[in-house]
């Protein structure tokens, strides 16, 4: 028994230093856990399987999970603030602390000095048989209203997550009936509205889409812009025609020098929060002519007419392109500051 007490000793100490201790919380839950689980195997070695069981079962099992919900929920990055929310809170643990060890020490010397009863007195008939004896005699009222304060508050957290439901919950046939009713009553499409600039001349959200049988689409442009009377006529389309293609001519062959850049948010949507558009037509290493274009910063794509023109003429050879688009990024960016004064 002397032997078992301080080898848990060697292992409780240090884990419940470390629970004070540690910086990060999840470390500090998984300390307690260490020392949680000891205890018990100290319960168990002190013929006391009813507290072995619940040490496991309640405090290691569920309150200490409990913890580490908690700790996965705030973050184990979390940092505390060094601000005290209540006044004085440093001083009120720092008395509780002082508290704790003086009962610590009177503890301790009430079991070295004075005359210590054992278990086998306390457990004559069997353990968990004296728990059951004291909790249904001497402390059966203390029980009964502890127990009733638990079932009071499982029913009230039962009643605060409770929504009743004044109307029946909808289904998948029920919804798209009423899809159908709204549809034929108001004209509700009844899937997505289509998104601009699908079958436009170019991707801009001024541009009405179209719809199969030819016409524009007046719920696929923003009311702002309608209101404004900046919206786009859609593209003139015969009766059975349909867009299927659209060429784009090269002029002085810069297709093999154009590339496009578009950067999302994510890989499944399509529209970029930026995109840039290039092509550049080269002679010698000299650039003969330029096109420079911008999404995402307009209503439409936008041209960069004095980019382009910086463009032109510079030298492009190995090892000065680099240079060049660093001289006309800044010339740009310090453009557009100058403006916005």
């Amino acid at each position: 028994m002397t032997v078992t007490f301080w080898l848990l000793a060697a292992i409780i100490v240090p884990a419940a230093l470390g629970v004070l201790f540690v910086r990060k919380a999840v470390h500090g839950a998984l300390l307690l856990a260490v020392v949680m689980i000891s205890l018990a195997v100290l319960y168990l070695t002190l013929e006391a399987p009813f507290l072995f069981a619940v040490q496991i079962i309640v405090y290691t099992g569920a309150i200490l999970m409990l913890f580490l919900f908690v700790v996965m929920l705030v973050g184990v990055d979390a940092s505390d603030s060094v601000v005290e929310t209540i006044r004085g809170q440093r001083w009120l643990a720092w008395g509780a602390g002082v508290v704790m060890g003086a009962l610590l020490l009177v503890a301790v010397a009430q079991i070295s000095l004075g005359t210590v009863r054992g278990l086998e007195e306390a457990n004559a008939g069997g353990n968990i048989e004296g728990l059951a004896d004291l909790l249904f005699s001497r402390y059966v009222l203390a029980f009964e209203v502890t127990a009733a304060l638990l079932i009071t508050a499982a029913m009230g957290a039962m009643v605060l997550a409770h929504r009743e439901r004044l109307t029946p919950k909808p289904t998948q046939a029920s919804m798209a009936a009423r899809r159908v009713r709204e549809y034929a009553e108001s004209g509700k499409p009844l899937g997505p509205l289509p998104s601009p600039g699908v079958y436009a001349r170019h991707n801009a959200v001024d541009t009405p889409a179209l719809l199969p049988d030819g016409t524009p689409a007046e719920a696929s442009v923003a009311r702002v812009l309608a209101a404004r009377g900046t919206v786009r006529s859609a593209p003139a389309l015969a009766e059975g025609e349909i867009v299927t293609h659209i060429r784009l001519p090269d002029p002085g062959g810069m297709a093999r020098n154009a590339r496009y850049l578009k950067l999302r948010e994510r890989t499944s949507f399509a529209f970029a929060l930026v995109s840039a558009a290039a092509a550049l037509e080269i002679r010698d290493g000299v650039i003969v002519s330029a096109r420079l274009a911008l999404g995402g910063v307009a209503a439409r794509p936008w041209r960069c007419h004095e980019a382009e023109a910086m463009l032109v003429g510079a030298d492009v050879s190995r090892g000065r392109r680099k240079q060049v688009i660093d001289q006309v990024a800044a010339a740009h960016i310090l453009e557009g500051y100058l403006k916005s004064l």
